[in-house]
């Protein structure tokens, strides 16, 4: 237990500096967004929603199933809700734990030596694994990898108590049941049965490939076909189950997500797709330069032979090939064990029996066993299953490499990434093993003491090297910004896009800008980015330089509905009603099929359809604005805040006279909101029309209470007080209204007025001429009434003669 506790407890220590870190990168929108998450969400939601909260069966999913890690997100909110200290925990947890079970695994293969221990630290350390644990969403391959480990220690028992215990069948149950959790982790920890039947044939029974057919067709070892039998019959299930829960299509990705794949020349697609996998391997040897994106342009594609990366695709495969030959060559008489030569499985190594490779006698295969010698002396009170040799350790170590990187390959279908560090957890598990079993391999042959020592410790200098990668690159992590500048080297146009946004949620808005603009430099037709820069430079009054932005982003995904919804907000705050109209009527058309965020797509709809019901209400049209409120009702998804919504339906209502309807609506608003200040004064006043006084009084009072701080609150309150003859009380809201909000020419105008009712002439003089200074060049009508009631005020002509001279 030494090792694996050892082996945990560095996997726990190279994290810790993950604790406190932040959500980053992928979490927003599989946690902080995610309303599977939230207790008034039916926890049976994870079940049929994506992992991004997206329903399986909508043609834009993607179709990643993990309810288990869903889960697990679900219970961190329950717990700590968004605080990201109690997310990370558990994904260190889970690390050690897999640490640790890895090494046991290890130990079944390598034996108690010290070549475990390395095996065990190796896959510890590994700064592959950065992505999957110091990144929350990550957790999906940690926890498959668990079970996956799980499902093969299973197996392996099952496989070594076959024809000799009644539990074998036991430890097969759990051998599917673990596979099935681990593809509830993560798709692909349904490969952990072909790892499983590897083991089988090339391992426990040792068969070559050229045995396999003769062992089949004679029928030498029915238990084996059986057990390979049920393995096959119980992954096509898990498949075909997986398949039909998700609508039997597969999902779909743009062209940024996977380029290869939606490249028209099969020659581009061949050469880039056979490269992938040398690239990923590379990552493994020498995580040197690691990126928490991989798309678009990362890895540029390979369009001609002359390529000189073909060069490094050749070497690669040609290499595996090599490892595959040496795993399922014929057996050789000598044989080494653990850092020991044996012949014919005499020698004995650190307790374990070792033995040949020549086990099938006659007609009948089964795995052979050797007498045990520990220490030198024989003991006969019981035996162990034997160590596997060099050669069964490279094919198993192969399978785990290859198997469960073959869904990322395209191979079967196209998948939505180029490379993606956090799929390479499991695979690494076969690295280790394969670089442990070569250094041991190597240690064995040389004769010289030097350079096995060499050996030795250029295996422990690769395992410290590795941490010192883990740990600095874990301080990537530690917040968004942080990630995306360590990521521009590889991908920039992704990660100076993000960093925009980050800079701009810092109010860094000039250094925002050039992030967005660095972006498009190295990708000029992104719509995300178009669009981010056009709302930057919105909110800061460049109308024409944002219309411009969304222009292009609508060019470049025409299905962009938050580009048109900024659009016809500029257009009608611009009095360009009839192109924002059009504008608006345009975005609620678009459909949510194939759209990678439907639920964003559908709020950004259901905000059309609400500002150009607002612009029908402008233009006196109710019953037009009743008929859009309701169709945005109809399109609103669970997560849109419906309160102005439901408000601006009881306004409608309203004024149409229909104060049934009317009051239903301001309750519905302030039920979704109870805070909804809007519908407080709006409500308010609708109990003031109805006689129901003192009531109404309550309403404007609470709406006061929530934001001491706005104008308008006060003025509402105002106007109801000058309506029950409270003149002085109406005055004094009015003044508190006139100067909270000094700018706003209606809230002024209206003070000035309430002011005078009240007889206070000097005030209402101080602010109608502030009124008619915010308006100097405004509204012909509405400035002479100012200057009228000012004069009335006042009762001398000097006054209108100083505000027509100015």
């Amino acid at each position: 237990m030494i090792a694996e506790l050892v082996s945990s407890a560095l996997g726990l220590a190279l994290y810790l500096n993950t604790l406190s870190a932040d959500f980053c990168y992928d979490d927003s929108r599989a946690i902080k967004t995610n309303q599977d998450l939230l207790p008034e969400t039916p926890w049976t939601h994870i079940f049929y929603n994506d992992f991004w909260g997206t329903l399986l069966t909508h043609s834009g999913s993607h179709k990643s199933y993990r309810p288990l890690c869903t889960l697990s997100f679900r219970l961190n909110h329950a717990v700590g809700g968004l605080n990201p200290w109690s997310y990370h925990l558990v994904n260190v947890l889970l690390h050690a734990a897999v640490t640790g079970v890895f090494t046991s695994f290890s130990k079944i293969l390598l034996g108690d030596g010290y070549w475990t221990f390395m095996a065990g630290l190796m896959f510890a350390s590994h700064p592959i694994h950065t992505e999957a644990v110091a990144g929350i969403v990550g957790r999906a391959d940690v926890g498959a990898s668990l079970f996956f480990l799980l499902s093969l220690l299973c197996y392996m028992k099952h496989c070594s108590t076959r024809g000799s215990s009644a539990r074998t069948w036991g430890w097969f149950l759990g051998t599917g049941l673990c596979a099935g959790c681990s593809m509830l982790w993560k798709e692909q920890g349904v490969t952990v049965l072909a790892v499983s039947a590897v083991y089988d044939v090339f391992v426990f029974h040792r068969l070559k490939m050229k045995q396999i057919l003769p062992t089949i067709y004679k029928r030498k070892n029915l238990s084996l076909f059986l057990s390979i039998s049920l393995l096959t019959f119980w992954g096509t299930s898990l498949l075909g189950a997986r398949l039909y829960w998700m609508g039997n299509k597969p999902p779909s990705f743009s062209n940024s997500d996977n380029p290869a794949a939606d490249s028209d020349s099969l020659l581009t697609r061949t050469l880039t797709f056979f490269y992938l996998p040398t690239k990923n391997l590379w990552l493994l040897l020498c995580p040197d330069t690691l990126s928490f994106d991989w798309s678009m342009d990362a890895v540029p594609l390979l369009k001609t032979i002359c390529d000189w990366r073909n060069l490094h695709t050749v070497a690669f495969y040609i290499g595996l090939l090599l490892l595959a030959y040496y795993g399922l060559k014929s057996p050789s008489v000598e044989r080494e064990c653990n850092g020991k030569f044996v012949t014919n499985g005499k020698q004995n190594a650190n307790g374990h029996s070792c033995h040949s490779d020549v086990e099938y006698r006659n007609s009948e295969i089964k795995p052979s066993f050797a007498s045990k010698v520990e220490n030198g002396i024989k003991n006969n009170a019981s035996q162990r299953t034997q160590l596997p040799s060099t050669e069964n350790i490279v094919v198993l170590s192969l399978s785990l490499l290859i198997i469960p990187f073959v869904p990322a390959t395209n191979l079967f279908f196209y998948v939505g990434f180029v490379i993606a560090e956090r799929v390479l957890y499991i695979p690494s598990m076969g690295f280790c093993l394969l670089i442990t079993v070569g250094a041991r391999a190597l240690y064995v042959k040389v004769q010289k003491r030097f350079l096995k020592s060499l050996i030795f410790y250029a295996t422990a200098t690769l395992i410290v090297f590795y941490g010192l990668k883990t740990a600095i690159r874990n301080g990537d992590w530690q917040n968004e910004e942080m990630l995306y500048r360590s990521g521009i080297k590889v991908n920039p146009a992704k990660a100076w896009g993000n960093l925009g946004n980050v800079l701009k949620s810092q109010s860094k808005i000039s250094e925002a800008e050039g992030a967005y603009r660095n972006a498009l430099y190295y990708r000029s037709n992104m719509a995300d980015m178009l669009y981010n820069l056009g709302l930057l430079l919105q909110e800061n009054n460049r109308f024409a330089e944002a219309l411009h932005y969304y222009k292009l982003a609508i060019g470049s995904r025409p299905t962009l509905a938050s580009a048109y919804l900024n659009t016809g907000i500029i257009l009608m705050n611009q009095g360009k009603t009839e192109e924002a109209r059009r504008t608006f009527l345009k975005c609620s058309e678009i459909p949510d099929e194939n759209l990678k965020d439907p639920h964003a797509h559908k709020s950004s709809v259901t905000s059309c359809l609400y500002n150009l019901g607002k612009l029908y209400h402008e233009q006196g049209h109710y019953e037009d604005a009743l008929s859009v409120y309701k169709e945005a009702i109809q399109k609103m998804p669970r997560q849109f805040a419906p309160q102005s919504l439901y408000n601006m339906m009881g306004e409608a209502y309203m004024r149409l006279s229909k104060l049934p309807e009317a009051e239903h609506w301001y309750m519905e608003s302030l039920r979704s909101k109870t805070d909804h200040i809007p519908a407080h004064l709006t409500y308010g006043k609708l109990l003031a029309l109805t006689g129901r006084k003192s009531e109404a009084e309550k309403f404007f009072l609470k709406a006061i209470e929530l934001d001491p701080t706005k104008g308008n609150c006060y003025m509402h309150y105002g106007q109801f007080l000058l309506e029950e003859a409270r003149l002085i009380e109406a005055a004094e809201m009015a003044k508190k209204a006139a100067e909270l909000d000094s700018t706003e020419f209606d809230v002024v105008f209206s003070a000035a007025h309430m002011l005078r009712q009240a007889s206070l002439n000097e005030a209402a003089e101080k602010y109608y001429d502030l009124a008619a200074r915010l308006r100097p060049n405004g509204q012909n009508l509405t400035i002479l009434n100012c200057i009228r009631r000012l004069v009335e005020a006042r009762g001398h002509f000097l006054v209108l003669q100083n505000a027509v001279s100015r």
